[in-house]
């Protein structure tokens, strides 16, 4: 059995820093690096990058809404043409940085506030992997697993990642619950490590009200700005290994 890893990393911004980069990547097998709009900045950018190189770990861009303000995290009416080409200058601005440190992009997984609204936005969500297609079709799409999105990806003849979440509760229909909510984010590592397992190995998951959400994981998400985020991913890379199971890049699995 194997499973990808992933954080959100390079979210620092100028003067600001922001996430245990360095740590985490010790742990992961891919990144999802900020591109510039609701974090990052052509510095972190690169540094991020060369930061994956040194640990193997596979690269890819994490386009979000033009709000470093708000970290992405709040909403945004876009156009479909707005969407799409957003996606393809924000891909094309990390892939920039990835090619002068010799490396090639794995995937593109949206951010925050944008990700959320592609689960409610069908138009929206074609339109960012309409974007994805447009730099490179043979890019992986990461997207919440069991979504419309996802589905969409398949239909369009792009490669996807169903992708979990360690530190979020779910609602019943599988989507995360809002930030906003109490029981959101999930602090405690034992806990994070038991959902893992079983989203992993049973397939599934206990919504916030108790009860069972099938999901399918191909990619487990460890959020990089968590306090406790070097501890929790080495705490769930140790307990999953081992279980037997191998934590490899997405496209490894992903073919």
């Amino acid at each position: 059995m194997r499973v990808d890893l992933n954080s959100d990393l390079g979210e620092s911004f100028g003067r600001y820093k922001l996430g245990l980069d360095e740590r985490v990547m010790e742990y992961i097998s891919s990144a999802n690096v900020a591109t510039g709009w609701h974090a990052g900045d052509p510095v972190v950018m690169r540094k991020t990058v060369r930061l994956a190189k040194e640990n193997g770990v596979a690269v890819g861009a994490h386009p979000g809404y033009p709000d470093l303000l708000g970290f992405g995290r709040r909403y945004m009416k876009l156009s479909p043409e707005e969407a799409r080409n957003y996606i393809l200058y924000q891909v094309g601005a990390l892939h920039a940085f990835a090619r002068a440190e010799g490396l090639e992009l794995q995937h593109v997984k949206p951010h925050g506030a944008l990700y959320n609204a592609l689960v409610r936005e069908e138009e929206l969500a074609r339109a960012v992997i309409e974007g994805v297609v447009d730099f490179d079709k043979n890019l992986i799409f990461v997207a919440l697993s069991g979504s419309r999105p996802a589905e969409m990806a398949g239909e369009m003849g792009v490669k996807v990642a169903h992708e979990v979440f360690a530190d979020r509760a779910y609602n019943p229909d599988g989507t995360l619950v809002s930030r906003s909510k109490p029981g959101a984010v999930i602090q405690d590592k034992n806990e994070i490590v038991e959902r893992v397992v079983s989203m992993v190995k049973d397939g599934g998951v206990k919504a916030i009200n108790g009860e069972w959400v099938e999901l399918r994981a191909d990619s487990i998400c460890v959020h990089g700005d968590n306090p406790k985020a070097v501890e929790i991913t080495a705490h769930i890379r140790r307990v999953l290994e081992e279980e037997g199971v191998k934590i490899v890049p997405m496209k490894e699995i992903i073919r």
